[in-house]
């Protein structure tokens, strides 16, 4: 079966600063990652909304490059992979689960896209949908070295059943995701997909997450909690009052265009007021 293909090339690059296609390289890979999580921020407004989160690519590409929206992790490691093949890279999808905030040794359910990408026979991962701890680089699978990005280190630990990434947090080693490079279908990501949009138990459907990285920085909002954390420097912090000073807010720190949904504005004040 081939590979789904985006209709806007041109576009998807320009937003991405590329006049013309690059060439699928390690250097182009590590551009690409880091300007898409600064370009296209990391949000779930479609789930606390109540519509449906539709992960196919005609809909990924009309929500995120059309729409002035951005997504999550079935969405925006789809539309990146996609541009990843477009461009020539050997890459597929893989999945993994999300340990983050768990204690040490859980195992929680495969909630998680990301992808591999293998380079002169090198494999990397690469990730554009991890909220506020996305790595801002490729890394290399088959080390279990410290591993630098723009932002905060990462390392990955290999075991009998995969690997974990950990990421450097204030001087301590905190597990991420756990994941493997088991083949993966449309069938395994709907599934995903589902639960994470419409599980009462599932976080996207019980809380606002927003992420977005700059230049030393990266903007995180959680329900009415805004917080831009400084690269190796303290964090700004301040609470958010009203749903009209959070449609600001998406707009102008994170890029977000607010959809009009009467629901939407509803839930967003309950999770202000109950933060």
């Amino acid at each position: 079966m081939s590979e789904p293909r985006l209709s806007n090339l041109a576009l998807y690059l320009q937003r991405l600063g590329f006049d013309a296609p690059p060439k699928p390289t390690l250097e182009t890979l590590r551009r690409l990652q880091l300007r898409h999580t600064g370009a296209f921020p990391f949000e779930n407004l479609s789930t606390l909304s109540g519509e449906p989160v539709r992960i196919d690519l005609p809909s990924i590409e009309q929500k995120v490059l059309h729409d002035g929206r951005g997504g999550y992790c079935y969405e925006l490691n789809n539309l990146f992979l996609a541009l990843l093949q477009a461009l020539g890279f050997a890459a597929r999808g893989i999945s993994g689960r999300v340990v983050l905030g768990q204690p040490e040794g859980a195992w929680t359910a495969r909630t998680h896209r990301l992808s591999l990408v293998t380079l002169k026979g090198v494999p990397y991962i690469t990730d554009v949908g991890f909220g506020g701890m996305v790595p801002t680089a490729p890394l290399l699978l088959d080390t279990s070295d410290e591993q630098p990005t723009p932002h905060e280190p990462y390392r990955i630990e290999q075991h009998a059943d995969g690997y974990t990434l950990r990421a450097n947090v204030a001087g301590e080693w905190r597990a991420m995701y756990i994941f493997d490079l088991q083949r993966q279908e449309d069938i395994d990501y709907a599934v995903g997909n589902w639960y994470v949009s419409t599980h009462p138990d599932a976080s996207f459907a019980k809380q606002l997450m927003v992420a977005r990285t700059g230049e030393g920085w990266r903007r995180t909002l959680n329900n009415g909690s805004f917080a831009i954390h400084w690269v190796g420097g303290e964090s700004q912090r301040r609470q958010v009052t009203s749903v009209d000073e959070l449609v600001e807010l998406l707009g102008s720190e994170f890029g977000i265009r607010v959809p009009e949904h009467e629901q939407l504005r509803r839930v967003l004040g309950c999770l202000i007021e109950f933060a």
